[in-house]
């Protein structure tokens, strides 16, 4: 398994070893063990699976502190583009985006911490994804940002006509007035 530190303090993506042989293939998609010797110490309590058809866009999705979560995501079937934004005042990513693409395919997992807010679009027919929290849903912190504000310029890679986008969704504030008490 290797661990891959981006840029943003926190924030790595996960590539299994995998093994394939004429029966398939077989890795370990989570390691506490792993983890930790890289200095990632999450204990996670909640596991969130999703459906979602081409053109879904889902986010951009936080909860507050104290309910703030560490999230590993990963797509079970399909292919998603999986986007975070930095609200870590403090961060020398704070306000910026980071955009990956995950699929059953690559098997890449990433890993999420506290104080970013996330979404994502699904890029193929369909696709399951599965996501690991730390911290319980908590409706009383639950928060987001327009998927669609200019000021981030995220590119979800679906064309308008066909983004897929629930009415809650649509109402969230822009990123310049949103809710936030998160600090690195």
């Amino acid at each position: 398994m290797a661990i891959i530190k981006t840029e943003f303090p926190g924030l790595f993506i996960i590539e299994p070893t995998i093994f394939e042989d004429s029966r398939g293939y077989f890795f370990e998609s989570y390691n506490e063990r792993t983890l930790a010797n890289e200095g990632i110490v999450t204990k996670f309590v909640q596991d969130n699976q999703a459906k979602s058809s081409y053109g879904v866009i889902r986010g951009m999705h936080y909860q507050l502190n104290p309910h703030a979560q560490t999230k590993l995501i990963r797509a079970l079937s399909g292919s998603i583009l999986d986007v975070v934004l930095d609200l870590r005042k403090g961060s020398p990513t704070y306000g910026k985006h980071y955009a990956i693409e995950l699929s059953a395919e690559n098997k890449k997992q990433f890993y999420i911490p506290q104080g970013f807010a996330h979404g994502y679009s699904v890029l193929s027919e369909t696709a399951e994804v599965l996501y690991k929290c730390d911290a319980f849903y908590s409706k009383e912190t639950e928060a987001g940002i327009q998927f669609y504000d200019p000021a981030l310029n995220i590119d979800w890679k679906i064309p308008a006509e066909k983004q897929i986008i629930s009415e809650k969704d649509k109402q969230h504030p822009t990123f310049e007035n949103c809710k936030n008490n998160f600090v690195l």
